[in-house]
């Protein structure tokens, strides 16, 4: 047992106890009978048996050299973004300072301070606040008998609480210091239904959900709605219900709908005002029309690419027999099925998605009114892709006809018939439409085969990408009105499809011009996005001319900055930001703008930005901890609270103080040991009993 601080009394006995046991119980059984029996001497015989117990018992004096274990406490502030409302940051960093000075003063007492739920904690802590993870993981290397608890400086917004609480005990009294203030207000914007795909040209449905808390403020409220930085557009949607709504998908990629509901009267923050839903745009088929003019060997390539998709509806005009060709073959035998003429380039032109012409040049089957349909066609939207074959150089060649007023580049009458290799030009480098191409080399001659045959034309106000022999223009972008138009000024992409002298890249170059000439946005020349990777936002800048420009980025806080750009090889210049809070980023170079939606659609971290107990309230009950305000909207700026040491078995917080369990955990470092019993005064006592009782038993 303990007598004194590290002093204690040890028994190593001379005998084994299986030796001990049954002597002194024989030792007991005489005495007791001597009792009965009243013979004299027997409590001097008793004392001389007690004496020799003792001295076979061997107790001696064990005394301890003991060093204090200092206890493990633990502070854990909350840096989340909902700690940046209103000046909970700042009561946070004050009490922290004083917490620490206090904790500080306690020489038995280690201090861990860990912040948690910032930018740099990863992406998932800009869309929750975990401080649990954080405590855990600062306790991890600290015995229970040394664990003297925790104190969570917090908003009481905390999204992982764990299940099972009868574990945070083993930590000590878990004490929550908050603060926001009480009774607060705020509104909401929320996402409740959106598709990730939708199909382009049809509306998808959407569900939103506008909330006052703690109650409904008013009726309605006013959300303004901007699809893509257009122009706003403002709708009344009711507060406390869902509102469905429809979002028309006009254009393949990302179509980025913002929405920002107007103020409340109580408004802790605006960035819960807004958010955005996006909905990526997919093409339910391709329509494409292919009309082949001269057959070729290369025909049939350009319609083994597009049948190879199987999102591409394929229709094919091709003239086999042409009027001039009069051989007496009988009229019946010529065809078994009207062509549909009037209906594919009058009546239903508008629905195709591209229109190709392959070695077209003027025969007399089209007429001028149907060429003028195309023209109107591409000026309104449509997509236009022209792969020259000889007849291009001739007097017969499209550009005499109305087509001529959107083709980009205008034929001088010659055509150049030697091999020669596609390259990709300067401009072509930064194009999305050729930049990076499979088998092109910037410091030297291209991997792919050659060709044998190109017109020779003279651009107009189109983008030169590929040129061919003597560097004269091969294939030539250009936006026509609000359509494009791409120009080939040759018929021989064939060669490649045939791995002549290893081939080359013509399905990809094929795909990314028909994707261009539809408008997707991950090839437009000249654009300005921005790239989310859990909360690392990626700015990326696209232009045919270098810009050295720098941008602004604004926060969903309305704060802005400025992004330095830097450029690489291929003529791109990009700026990376990690993001601090979740909701919508806008990036501008004052010429076009960029969102960036960071985080989940509807982030926890401000699903309620309130200031509560209630998270944590379970946490203390369980724990022995106690849930305090840092400050009162009523009773104005409290005290600071106290901080107490106590015992495991006492209360451990109070109306104004808070208490860090104190365990009392030591090691030893030294042990000396006694004998109580010397043996020679054991002797002396024992044979001196013995006298006595022999004396006394003799009168």
């Amino acid at each position: 047992m303990t007598l004194l601080d590290g002093t204690s009394i040890a028994l190593a006995p001379l005998l084994p106890w299986v030796f001990l046991v049954p002597l002194f119980v024989v030792a007991l059984t005489i005495l007791a009978l001597a009792v009965f029996r009243r013979a004299r001497g027997v409590w001097l015989r008793a004392l001389a048996v007690t004496v020799l117990a003792l001295a076979l018992l061997n107790p001696s004096l064990v005394q301890e050299k003991r060093e204090a274990i200092k206890d493990v406490a633990v502070v854990v502030l909350d840096a989340s973004p909902s700690q940046n409302i209103g000046d909970r940051r700042a009561r946070a960093e004050a009490e922290l300072e004083r917490l620490t000075e206090r904790l500080k003063a306690f020489d038995d007492l280690e201090l861990r301070v860990v912040r948690a739920g910032d930018a740099e904690s990863g992406a998932s802590a800009i869309n929750e606040t975990h401080l649990f993870d954080a405590l855990n993981r600062a306790m991890a290397d600290v015995p229970r008998r040394r664990m003297a608890g925790a104190v969570l400086i917090t908003d009481g917004q905390v999204h992982d609480v764990p299940e099972n609480l009868a574990r945070l005990a083993e930590i000590g009294p878990v004490h929550t210091l908050l603060t926001g203030n009480r009774d607060e207000g705020d509104r909401r914007l929320a996402i409740v239904q959106a598709p990730a795909y939708g199909l382009v040209g049809k509306p998808v449905e959407l569900t939103i959900r506008v909330d006052d808390m703690p109650g409904r403020q008013s009726a309605d409220a006013a959300v303004t709605l901007r699809q893509d930085g257009g122009p706003p557009r403002t709708i009344r949607v009711p507060v406390g219900r869902d509102f469905h709504m429809e979002l028309p998908v006009n254009h393949g990629g990302q179509n980025v709908l913002e929405m920002e509901v107007e103020a409340a009267r109580q408004e802790l923050t605006l960035a819960n005002n807004r958010t955005a839903v996006v909905v990526n745009g997919v093409r339910d088929r391709l329509r494409v029309l292919l009309v082949s003019g001269e057959p070729h060997a290369g025909e049939r390539t350009w319609r083994n690419l597009l049948k190879a998709d199987p999102s591409v509806d394929l229709v094919h005009f091709t003239i086999l027999r042409p009027p001039e060709k009069q051989d007496g073959t009988p009229i019946r035998e010529l065809s078994l099925i009207a062509f549909p003429i009037r209906e594919l380039f009058e009546i239903k032109l508008d629905e195709f998605d591209l229109i190709i012409f392959d070695r077209y040049r003027r025969r007399g089957v089209l007429p001028q009114m149907y060429l003028e349909n195309i023209a109107e066609y591409v000026q309104k939207g449509g997509a236009l892709l022209e792969a020259s074959g000889q007849g291009y150089a001739t007097p017969l060649s499209l550009f005499r006809t109305p087509l001529g007023q959107v083709m980009p580049a205008e034929p001088t009458g010659q055509a150049i018939d030697r091999p020669f290799k596609p390259t990709v030009t300067e401009v072509g480098r930064r194009h999305p439409v050729t930049a990076g191409l499979p088998g092109d080399r910037p410091d030297g001659e291209p991997s792919w085969g050659r060709w044998f045959h190109q017109v020779e034309v003279v651009p107009g106000n189109g983008a030169v990408v590929m040129n061919g022999a003597d560097n004269r223009p091969l294939l030539i972008l250009d936006r026509v009105g609000k359509g494009r138009v791409a120009q080939l000024a040759s018929d021989q992409m064939w060669l490649w499809s045939r791995g002549f002298e290893g081939g080359g890249p013509q399905a990809e170059l094929l795909r990314r011009l028909a994707h261009w000439l539809m408008k997707e946005p991950e090839l437009e020349e000249n654009d300005l996005r921005a790239h989310v990777d859990g909360n690392r936002i990626t700015v990326e800048r696209r232009s045919l001319e270098p810009d050295p420009r720098n941008v602004t980025l604004t926060t969903p806080s309305d704060e802005t900055r400025t992004l330095e750009m830097t450029e690489d090889r291929t003529g791109r210049t990009s700026a990376t930001v990690i993001a601090v809070e979740p909701g919508i980023y806008r990036i501008t170079d004052g010429e076009r703008t960029a969102l960036a939606v960071v985080g989940a659609v509807n982030p926890p971290e401000l699903a309620d930005v309130r200031s509560t107990g209630d998270r944590l309230s379970g946490v203390a009950g369980e724990t022995g901890g106690g849930v305090h305000w840092i400050s009162d909207t009523e009773g104005g700026v409290r005290p600071g609270i106290d901080v107490r040491r106590t015992r495991p078995d006492r209360p451990q917080t109070g109306d104004d103080w808070i208490g860090l369990r104190a365990n009392g955990d030591f090691t030893v470092t030294g042990v000396s040991e006694v004998p109580l019993l010397p043996v020679g005064a054991v002797l002396a006592l024992a044979l001196g009993a013995l006298l006595l009782a022999w004396r006394r038993e003799g009168r």
